[in-house]
């Protein structure tokens, strides 16, 4: 198991700690053992988990190293991970990235309870999960307009995701969606609401996923200014009637 997983991450540039690799393999075991009693994955196969979640999650790494290279000496990088689920991509990218300073928000608890007893299984500091719904959360002082960087796997459309999301950011922050290979047109509907919240999209970073003809993109968004207080709007909105 160590040795298929070390392996993949060597394929695309990464010599994992041994840390790192106990820490991979044991939420692995966790997330198994959790999805008996409650659905958090329908992949469950070991090598399928590193390619379609470990993998996948940390193909934004190129974009967040950029803010490592270039913050101050003493100031935290913050990220966002919004419906972040069964932990994807918050907690491979906070074992990739030990400094990172995470914060995991769901709207289920059930799940938001399974991703504290993978915090402190893995030992994991600098990272909290949250339960709430970012409507709500992305109103709050302690979050809104708190964090460098916001990502999101969730299955939303582009317009939907960026209202909650961008909310987060500083300005200069960048949103980044996960996404499935075909993007195009999805990008395209969402230019009036990215011109509403004020940000731009950056790039577009397609690849397939290592082993695979699975194709993915990441859209890079970035926050320009500072976005109008009614964004986001009230719970259920984003979704039922997206910024166009």
């Amino acid at each position: 198991m160590k040795e298929y997983l070390v392996s993949s991450f060597q394929k695309i540039g990464f010599d994992l700690s041994d840390i790192q690799v106990n820490q991979f393999c044991n939420y692995y075991e966790l997330l198994i053992e959790k999805n008996k009693v409650m659905n958090l994955t329908g992949i469950t196969e070991f090598s399928q988990v590193v390619q379609k979640h470990f993998i996948d999650s940390i193909m934004s790494w190129k974009i967040i190293q950029k803010f490592f290279e270039n913050k101050d000496e003493n100031r935290q990088v913050k990220l966002i991970d919004v419906g972040t689920g069964a932990g994807f991509p918050g907690i491979p990218l906070k074992i990739l990235f030990p400094d990172l300073n995470v914060v995991l928000l769901d709207s289920l608890n059930k799940r938001v309870l399974f991703l504290k007893e993978v915090i402190e299984n893995l030992k994991l500091e600098g990272i909290f999960a949250v339960h709430g719904r970012a409507e709500d959360l992305a109103r709050n002082t302690e979050f809104r307009e708190q964090f460098d960087l916001c990502v999101s796997r969730a299955v939303s459309n582009l317009s939907t995701l960026s209202e909650y999301c961008i909310p987060f950011l500083k300005v200069n922050g960048i949103f980044i969606s996960y996404k499935s290979g075909g993007v195009d047109e999805e990008l395209h509907n969402a230019a009036g609401a990215l011109k509403l919240l004020c940000s731009e999209a950056v790039q577009v970073h397609r690849f397939d996923l290592p082993g695979s003809d699975i194709s993915r993109s990441l859209v890079e968004i970035c926050k320009k200014k500072p976005i109008s207080k009614k964004y986001p709007r009230k719970a259920g909105l984003p979704g039922k009637e997206p910024l166009s």
